[in-house]
């Protein structure tokens, strides 16, 4: 196929399966349609995005690398990825800038710290598990999303960052919207960048004022004392990105593994005799049901070589872990399959290499806590809704549920 026949992209990821195999059927990278028209290359495969995630020559800086971005504020339908690679973050910077963003950051979730907050993980997880149990006590349908999988790491990454209680609302409503990517309009994206001012600006100012022994204090204490080492710019996107993806993702990987549990009696029977473990079912989880299914965007610095197909210099690229992790030439042909006792620790949806995602120890933590200490405590639990009624997240970025309706006993 050539450029002229780009596949559009389903903004509303209804089906992110069935789209990553039509678009692997077309070969090893896929000319592709973002929302609003942005044009961008798909990897199909495992071993096509491992890839380019590790060639040096694929940027992640849109201002350095990116043919197009010159032409977004010409294009309104095109405004929506500003909230990707409109900032300035680990996620929008190429090099030095890269590893020196990283460096602010990474300190905050090594694996010693986040040791050091498995209390805290298994305190909050008690005291919602308490409240689910009195929510659904009487046989009522309850929303483990809403009662555990959101609230469990937005309250730890809050935390972590001092976000205050009275500004927790407005910063998860603002990360929902970002990662919502069925609405392109200019309207939605101008609300949205007025909206990150309005939230992590105020975070910021009321830090200032009131400064704590937490992660944003600590990242404007550098920007306060070294510039050089962080401008305001990227103090407040560095906040959108750490605190966003700190939390949104986890909320997924928790309720994914869920769904995927209770949608297979036998899987569920497996994990509960120990003949699989916990930190199988997490990378399992991460395979199939990875929590971002395509990250916008990467860039070619110079022409790529993918198989016959070359990638133009300065041509976008998604990240699509979803194709990836369902590539039945890497994971066999039941790829499509849940299977927690297959080797699945090579998976890719943490990233790899220099782009690794620092929260993953966190992640992790919070989930080997949540979904033992859950199936635990309702041995009964089961789904409240059919596989048809199920809803997935709007958006074609990150791949969860909207609700998961359950009841706690048979």
């Amino acid at each position: 196929m050539t450029v002229t026949d780009r596949i559009a992209i389903d903004p509303f990821g209804a089906d992110i399966p069935a789209e990553s195999a039509r678009l692997r059927a077309l070969g090893p990278i896929v000319p592709v349609e973002l929302p609003g028209g942005i044009p961008a290359w798909a990897p199909t495969g495992y071993d096509v995005l491992k890839e380019l995630i590790l060639d040096p020559q694929v940027s992640k800086d849109p201002r350095l690398h990116w043919r197009l971005f010159p032409e977004i504020g010409a294009n309104p339908s095109w405004a929506w990825i500003l909230g990707w690679v409109g900032v300035v973050n680990m996620l929008s910077t190429y090099g030095p800038d890269h590893t020196r963003l990283r460096k602010l950051v990474a300190p905050s979730f090594t694996v010693r710290r986040t040791e050091a907050m498995r209390p805290r993980v298994e305190a909050i997880t008690a005291e919602l598990l308490e409240a689910l149990e009195a929510a659904g006590a009487d046989g009522e349908t309850v929303d483990v999303r809403e009662a555990l999988a959101h609230p469990l790491p937005m309250r730890l990454i809050c935390e972590l960052f001092g976000v205050p209680e009275e500004m927790r609302e407005d910063t998860a409503e603002l990360i929902a919207a970002i990662m919502d990517t069925s609405d392109p309009s200019p309207e939605h994206a101008t609300w949205v960048q007025e909206r990150i001012g309005a939230v992590l600006g105020g975070l910021i100012a009321y830090k200032v004022e009131q400064p704590g022994d937490d992660m944003t204090t600590e990242l404007i204490r550098v920007r306060d004392e070294d510039g050089d080492r962080l401008s305001d710019e990227e103090l407040l996107y560095t906040l959108l990105l750490v605190i966003g993806a700190g939390f949104e993702t986890t909320v997924n990987l928790i309720g994914n593994a869920v769904v995927a549990l209770l949608r297979d009696p036998g899987q569920l029977a497996a994990v509960r005799s120990g003949a699989v473990s916990w930190d199988a079912v997490i990378d399992e989880t991460l395979r199939l049901h990875p929590s971002i299914a395509s990250l916008p965007l990467r860039f070619a610095v110079g022409d790529l070589k993918v198989g016959d197909v070359t990638v133009p210099a300065g041509d976008a690229i998604i990240t699509t872990y979803a194709a990836a992790g369902l590539d039945p030439e890497h994971y066999g042909p039941e790829a499509g399959v849940f299977d927690a006792s297959r080797a699945a620790d090579d998976h890719l949806s943490f990233g790899i290499g220099v782009h690794r995602c620092i929260g993953a120890p966190l992640a992790r933590v919070e989930a080997l806590t949540a979904l033992p200490a859950l199936f635990g405590r309702f041995p009964d639990l089961r789904l409240a809704a059919t596989d048809d009624e199920l809803r997935q997240v709007r958006s074609f970025i990150a791949f969860g549920w909207r609700e998961i309706p359950v009841r706690l006993r048979g």
